[in-house]
């Protein structure tokens, strides 16, 4: 069985975000899957089975498997669109999220992606105790958006790992107004087993709606300032969903020689 390192949301190798892909004839148990994305521990591992009509998708943290993972998706699409599907520029993906279709658009590849309620929370004190600042505001959809004062603060921020896992949402994600993109952001993922994931485009369905109604745009660049970096470009929609738009470069080709 091939697998396929994909680097998401860069042009450059060894930055955006890692993701394992791994296209396969059939499934294996779920029990492999999961020990196979424990044996990567990268904050996802993508596994393909093509189908009549598209390709099945499913991802795995090394702890769990997740309903919708942005840069897997990336990678995964990179992957088919490069490997597989030569002749063509779209793939649809039918997930745990619906059916998601992928676009390439010369160097872009473009994710058409559900958006998430977003209802307002108050700000506590395990917030704060949490991120290390005071947050002005808090925002639950899937995830938990935490909005700070500035770039510096998120940028900055060392947060504690357990006390993340008590506040709500699947991804704590710490996020202020950008100076040279729209928005700057983190996320953190320990309820995933991830402490920091790199990129997370999941987020951003979450975190370019907020700020698509905050800067009244509804095109927005964002930049997601963990150590490796990467650009999103994000896009709300009229009918309520969003796309999210990024790089990939391919830096691995390996073979998996554990059977399923």
């Amino acid at each position: 069985m091939k697998q396929y390192i994909v680097d998401a949301f860069t042009r450059t190798p060894f930055r955006g975000n890692p993701a394992a892909v791994c296209v396969m004839d059939s499934w294996p148990s779920e029990q492999f899957m999961k020990e196979l994305a424990g044996e990567n521990n990268l904050s996802e591992t993508a596994f393909i089975v093509k189908e009549e009509q598209g390709y099945h998708l499913r991802w795995f943290t090394p702890e769990t498997e997740v309903e919708l993972c942005g840069h897997a998706t990336l990678a995964s699409s990179f992957v088919i669109l490069n490997e597989y599907e030569k002749g063509s520029d779209t793939v649809q993906f039918h997930t745990m999220s619906g059916i998601l279709t992928i676009t390439r658009k010369d160097d872009l590849y473009e994710m058409d992606f559900p958006t998430y309620e977003l209802q307002e929370i108050p700000v506590t004190d395990d917030m704060e105790k949490a991120f290390g600042v005071q947050p002005l505001k808090a925002v639950l959809g899937l995830d938990l958006v935490c909005v700070f004062a500035s770039e510096d603060q998120v940028r900055s921020m060392e947060p504690d790992q357990q006390l993340l896992t008590k506040l709500p949402g699947r991804i704590q994600n710490a996020t202020a107004k950008g100076t040279e993109t729209d928005c700057v952001s983190r996320s953190f993922c320990p309820k995933l087993g991830i402490a920091e994931d790199p990129v997370c485009g999941s987020a951003h369905c979450q975190i370019a709606d907020y700020w698509s109604e905050q800067l009244g745009k509804e095109k927005i660049l964002a930049y997601q300032a963990s150590k490796r970096g990467g650009t999103l470009t994000c896009e709300l929609k009229e009918n309520g969903r969003i796309t999210i738009s990024g790089e990939a470069v391919l830096t691995a080709v390996t073979e998996i020689l554990v059977q399923p």
